[in-house]
């Protein structure tokens, strides 16, 4: 079952009966298509959970936890303006539709009431959020802008008088009506053509839930009784999850009549979705978040590639400076035999049995000119080849830093991700916006925690600021510090100044799992005390020497957290 118009309605009544008469005290926008109203309802806060996502869009009380960005967008401070202390009058939905709509009651500047409602329309790419101001129906804030360009028949700016979605031409199920008698006469055998009817007369049936309605309509004794029976399963839901025998996993307001795998049954429909959502949500969160970053890295990536191949180069013909060399001591040794204003001449080199030896010479220039001119050239190509090695070295250094970050990324989640951003900002890669205003001190998140099978603490860090702070400040001198061999990878720290040799196991098997070798079936990893750590001066974040190391070879393998 999908979050179609009758999902809608379940969802409806379970927020109008939690958060009917609270009152928003913090509204967020922890990630770009999402907004968190915290509302205090009946002596309890709620996470209110606004998504206008493409791939989940959704309404729900949650229970995940988020960070918010460092810089707060221009959403979010328009709806902190004009929501933060509204009193939410009630949570309605249009007909049978998937749209949304929130009332709310608060005081301006001069302390006048105003009405607002917020507009959350659940309809994939199309999904968006709108604040509108009641009395004249005009646009506040859309989380997502459409102008004129996108769409002719419907702008969603600013200012812009608020248009509903364009009305389709179906029944309200929740309305009197006996249509769906006449659809089960003329459909009486047949369930996926009853489904498709039921689909294009009513509002709000997605393909799961049509085909739930037309199959107990089918088996019914009496029509209108299981008619009812079926949309009054929204006013008091089950909410379920099904997994079927492939392991994929579905949502429903209750469980189906027929159906084939397991259930698991929840007490609210946000709960429900909060496990359903968690995994999916936050990977495509993090992709979300993770979109500026990626694009940095990678031209980053490019420059750093394409110097790399310019300083190769510059060797290849730093090799050849014995060329110029010769060439200046042999015009030196026959000066006399050079003329002015010759192009070419041919002398003996005594480097190669005199065999004749063919040297360019520049017209304009006098013999001692010509010979100084090539001996400068050798000294030039000479010169370089430290100053290129130098610059080879720090540019493999910062690909190495990038690849590193591109592998965070691959198992970041958007706490990590913002680190990864904040990181890059202090290194001065990604610009940072309000320069000259005192900047929001932005806090590191905490790297993940597991359990070895004797209890003993392993706590593994996703990026470069947690790898420090993990590293250098978190971690005791004694206790063991693990990473994969030459490749960029966490950094593991076992809390424990003596661990057992399953132990040591098992850390090298989750820093393996943290890596660029994830994949493969043997990975060497370091192991030593934290105190045998240094980090260099002016070193990048994430970046540590080490001697004295024992190294273990094993499978990447994640522990239960």
């Amino acid at each position: 079952m999908a979050f179609d118009g009758f999902f809608t309605h379940a969802m409806v009544k379970e927020l109008n009966d939690t958060l009917q008469t609270g009152r928003v005290m913090r509204v967020n926008q922890p990630y770009p298509a999402e907004m968190v109203m915290v509302v205090r309802a009946h002596r309890h806060n709620y996470s209110l959970l606004v998504s206008a996502n493409p791939s989940y869009p959704r309404v729900q009380l949650t229970t995940i936890p988020y960070q918010n960005p460092a810089v707060p967008s221009n959403f979010a401070m328009t709806m902190r303006k004009y929501l933060e202390g509204a009193i939410i009058e009630s949570i309605e939905q249009v007909e049978n539709d998937r749209i949304v709509k929130i009332n709310f009651t608060n005081r301006d500047e001069l302390g006048d009431n105003q009405k607002l409602v917020i507009y959350i329309e659940i309809m994939a790419r199309h999904s968006n959020v709108s604040l509108v101001s009641e009395p004249n129906c005009k646009i506040i804030e859309t989380i997502k802008h459409v102008g004129s360009d996108q769409n002719r028949v419907r702008i969603l700016l600013p200012g812009a008088p608020f248009v509903m979605p364009p009305k389709q031409e179906r029944t309200n199920p929740y309305l009197p009506n006996q249509k769906y008698s006449d659809l089960v006469r003329q459909y009486q055998k047949d369930l996926d053509g009853l489904a498709h009817a039921l689909q294009q007369t009513y509002q709000g049936l997605a393909p799961a839930t049509a085909h739930e309605l037309a199959s107990e309509l089918l088996t019914a004794d009496n029509l209108p009784t299981a008619y009812e029976q079926f949309i009054n399963h929204f006013n008091h839901p089950t909410p379920t999850i099904l997994t079927n025998d492939h392991g994929k996993k579905s949502f429903m307001a209750f469980p189906p009549v027929d159906h084939q795998g397991s259930l698991q049954t929840f007490p609210t429909l946000s709960a429900m979705l909060d496990t359903f959502y968690a995994q999916k949500a936050e990977s495509d969160r993090t992709k979300e978040l993770a979109g500026q970053v990626l694009k940095v890295v990678k031209n980053e990536l490019k420059k750093d590639r394409r110097k790399v191949k310019k300083l190769h180069h510059q060797l290849s013909e730093a090799a050849d400076a014995d060329y110029y060399r010769v060439r200046g001591e042999i015009l030196t040794t026959f000066m006399g035999k050079v003329k002015a204003g010759m192009t070419d001449i041919d002398l003996p080199n005594f480097y190669d049995n005199n065999q004749p030896l063919h040297i360019k010479l520049a017209p304009e220039l006098s013999p001692s000119k010509n010979a100084q001119k090539y001996f400068t050239k050798y000294d030039k190509l000479k010169d370089s080849v430290a100053y290129v090695n130098e610059q080879l070295a720090l540019t493999q250094k910062e690909i190495d830093y990038f690849e590193n970050i591109l592998s965070q990324i691959e198992i970041a989640s958007p706490a990590d991700v913002q680190d990864i951003k904040v990181e890059l900002q202090e290194q001065g890669y990604i610009k940072q916006r309000n320069k000259g205003k005192k900047k929001r001190k932005v806090r590191t998140s905490k790297p993940e925690e597991f359990h070895a099978s004797d209890g003993t603490t392993i706590l593994v860090s996703k990026n470069n600021l947690q790898n420090d702070r993990l590293s250098f400040k978190t971690a005791n001198k004694n206790e063991f510090w693990f990473h994969v061999k030459d490749m960029p990878g966490s950094h593991v720290i076992v809390r424990s100044t003596a661990p057992t040799d399953e132990t040591i196991q098992e850390a090298a098997e989750l820093a393996a799992y943290f890596s660029k070798g994830r994949n493969s079936d043997h990975v060497p990893v370091d192991y030593l005390r934290v105190k045998q750590l240094h980090k260099p001066n002016g070193a990048k974040p994430g970046f540590v020497t080490f001697r004295g190391q024992k190294t273990l070879s094993v499978t990447p393998k994640l522990l239960q957290n």
